[in-house]
């Protein structure tokens, strides 16, 4: 297959409930394509969307009055599971509010387990078992640049050979995302940038994206993991990244850590080298490229420290 071939595949993953490799509708595909594909596309990208100003606008938008007229239609076409929303949906003011939305207790399972790590939000989780050798995370050649993304030379080196789950949520995922292993919550600190889409449609021609989006970088001291780190990763329309927790206290594996505004945004848990094992379904697709969908809750690997 050709590098352009690469490009414009479709997004496959393999789903964990359904045990079936499946291929995602992507939401705005259309528009996605002709952004990051087209010369034309790009320069729009470059001159507005990746702006911040064109995030709070489209923010702006879906938090008035007017855009609840957009869930009934979003829940239909996307076959949202309204038996999980914690409110009627008739209830949600705005279409950011649904967006947003909290679930029923029971509607995430979380494993008990102290020596296992969860996934830290719903989504599709691409597994990076060693960040320094990994030049493929969604095309070949690319390499990851941890100090940029951590913003910090010195955090960067001590995670140096480290492991990483990245979580991508789409605009039809629950938009919480929760602590996947409990320890002491450090303060959530804003890394600045743009505001790019993080699709893989994006990513597979400028992985740069994940470094270059504004992010917010959270230090977890963990028992059984050691230092972790939860990162989230802004995205186009998705301005705001909202902390729900107090910073310095101890938190539980699960409980919430803070929602994104409107738009697709991803999650990053990195690990240090030699602390977790991820599961082997994980591995297994990440080597082929492909992400695995799963729930927030669900296991994502187990502790090697311990």
């Amino acid at each position: 297959m050709s590098q352009q071939q690469l490009f414009e595949a479709p997004i496959e993953f393999f789903n964990r409930h359904s045990g079936e490799v499946e291929t995602e509708s992507v939401y705005g595909e259309g528009f996605l394509r002709w952004a990051y594909g087209n010369p034309l596309g790009r320069l729009t990208i470059a001159l507005a969307v990746k702006r911040l100003w064109f995030s709070r606008w489209y923010g702006w938008r879906m938090d008035r009055p007017a855009s609840r007229r957009k869930v009934a239609p979003f829940i239909r076409d996307y076959q949202v599971d309204v038996a999980e929303f914690a409110a009627d949906p008739q209830s949600y003011a705005s279409f950011n509010e649904f967006f947003y939305r909290t679930l029923k207790p029971s509607a995430r399972r979380i494993v008990a387990s102290e020596d296992v790590a969860i996934f830290p939000a719903d989504g599709r989780h691409l597994a990076i078992a060693d960040i320094g050798t990994a030049d493929s995370f969604y095309i070949k050649g690319q390499q990851f640049d941890l100090a940029k993304f951590l913003g910090s030379a010195e955090l960067a080196a001590e995670f140096e050979g480290g492991s990483m789950l990245i979580s991508r949520l789409c605009p039809v995922d629950y938009h919480r995302y929760h602590f996947p292993v409990s320890g002491q919550a450090g303060a959530a600190t804003i890394l600045p940038g743009s505001l790019r889409s993080v699709s893989p449609l994006a990513l597979r021609r400028k992985l740069s994206i994940l470094w270059e989006n504004r992010r917010m970088i959270t230090e977890v001291e963990s028992d059984t993991f050691g230092k972790m780190i939860v990162l989230e990763v802004g995205a186009t329309c998705v301005g705001g990244m909202h902390p729900t927790y107090v910073a310095g206290t101890q938190v539980v594996k699960g409980s919430e850590k803070g929602y994104f505004s409107f738009g697709g945004s991803c999650v990053t848990t990195v690990y240090k080298k030699g602390t977790i094992r991820f599961d082997d379904d994980l591995l297994e697709h990440a080597a082929q490229g492909r992400e695995v969908y799963a729930k927030m809750g669900e296991q994502c690997g187990v502790s090697q420290s311990t």
